[in-house]
């Protein structure tokens, strides 16, 4: 149980200095089971039964919402839930920009992702083992790339998400963060009741060649690279030109149009953020019809992808993000160097994943120049959550980019195991 403690620790002092913890729970007696004492947190949309979530406003906003079932799933395993993390308002801002700014851990200056943005912090600086998100358009894949973690999206509605924060019912997902693979590996069975067990045969792998050419040249170098490693471990690789343009168009409706609806009281409230009313307006431009249009498409795209993307065995291979960890300042409407453009092409990759449905896993594929990490996003056919892992857990068999302590709080952790 030294591990256990050893993260509270942490959790109270550099997790409070990064801006990451919403909440710290009074330790309670460890239970036995396959994860006794494994310390985790939850991003602060769920209902815990400890705290009641701020779903990152100024002030709790959930009712009283039952307690949710992946946390009774994971405390029924003998893990030990110790805080729950900050977010960006209503789980509806990709930079990890939030009331009182996080920190990411390897540049205090880069942005950390979002909206899961303590959840990916609080892993990356050693505070937990794991952490609970979600994930409506990259909300786990993009803190995870920029924190230089590992995250699993699975499949629409794989994981319930009752007892938590609704953005866009068509699009949510529950995601969850640890340092490797090999560690999601250990709790997949337990949120989701299927085991992950060792592949025959190396399933091949789709880079997505217009995805590549569409990145800044440095970042779809670092993510060939993770490719060759792969390839190096014996898969296949082939490439095709599979990105959906049009898939990510509705992805795009189907989240401003939702969203909207499903927050519309909160578009002129003053003490929520001037972009986020005006992004909750702009989804209530947006028809009915339109959106019942947006949705409807989705089967046949997504048929598509995975016939052109995927084949029987396949994972389609593209980065996180196509540009760079971003510093914060190029993000923040209140900077003269702000850039709408960066803002938009944080989730360019991710979004169309969510409206497809289909799981994603986000995972460190080395290192751009200015130190930041890079992250490779692997997506796979319904229910390959368990391959997806298989070839991470390969991928860092040979590497070492999960493993690498972030330079910002490396000497606060130095000399602790």
């Amino acid at each position: 149980m030294a591990a256990l403690e050893q993260c509270r620790r942490r959790l109270a002092h550099l997790g409070r200095v990064l801006h990451a913890v919403e909440h710290i729970y009074h330790a309670e007696p460890v239970r036995e089971g396959p994860l006794a004492g494994l310390p985790y947190v939850a991003k602060d949309m769920f209902a815990t039964g400890r705290s009641r979530p701020s779903w990152g406003c100024s002030a709790p906003q959930a009712p009283a919402l039952p307690r949710a079932s992946v946390i009774d799933r994971l405390d029924l395993a003998g893990a030990s839930l110790i805080g729950a993390s900050t977010m960006t308002e209503l789980a509806y801002e990709p930079s990890g920009m939030a009331r009182r700014r996080a920190l990411n851990p390897w540049r205090f200056d880069a942005i950390p992702g979002g909206s899961s943005t303590g959840s990916a912090i609080l892993v990356a600086a050693g505070c937990c083992f794991a952490a609970l998100g979600s994930d409506t358009g990259g909300s786990v894949r993009i803190p995870a790339h920029c924190c230089g973690i590992t995250a699993l999206k699975p499949g629409h509605g794989k994981i319930p998400l009752d007892g938590a924060m609704a953005l866009a019912p068509s699009l949510d997902t529950f995601g969850i963060f640890a340092r490797s693979a090999a560690d999601l590996a250990l709790l997949w069975p337990v949120v989701s009741g299927d085991p992950v067990t060792n592949i025959e045969n190396l399933p091949r792998a789709v880079l997505l060649r217009d995805a590549f050419e569409a990145s800044d040249a440095e970042i779809a170098g670092v993510c060939r690279g993770a490719v060759s490693v792969l390839a190096e471990g014996g898969m296949r690789i082939e490439e095709t030109d599979g990105f959906s343009e049009e898939a990510d168009l509705h992805a795009l409706t189907v989240l401003l149009a939702e969203a909207a609806r499903e927050h519309r009281a909160r578009a002129d409230d003053p003490a929520i953020d001037a972009m986020l009313r005006k992004r909750i307006s702009k989804g209530l431009v947006i028809t009915d019809s339109e959106l019942a249009a947006a949705i409807a498409a989705r089967d046949a795209l997504r048929d598509q992808f995975i016939l052109c993307g995927l084949g029987e065995d396949q994972v389609a291979v593209l980065p996180v993000m196509p540009i760079r960890t971003p510093v914060v300042s190029e993000v923040d409407p209140a900077s003269a160097r702000f850039n709408p453009r960066v803002l938009y092409a944080l989730s360019r990759f991710t979004r169309f994943v969510n409206y497809l449905g289909l799981p994603a896993l986000a995972v460190p594929a080395g290192f751009d120049s200015t130190g930041m990490p890079v992250g490779l996003q692997l997506i796979g056919r319904p229910g390959s959550e368990g391959m997806l892992l298989q070839v991470a857990i390969g991928l860092q068999e040979r590497t070492d980019w999960h493993g690498r302590v972030p330079t910002a709080v490396a000497s606060d952790i130095a000399g602790e195991p």
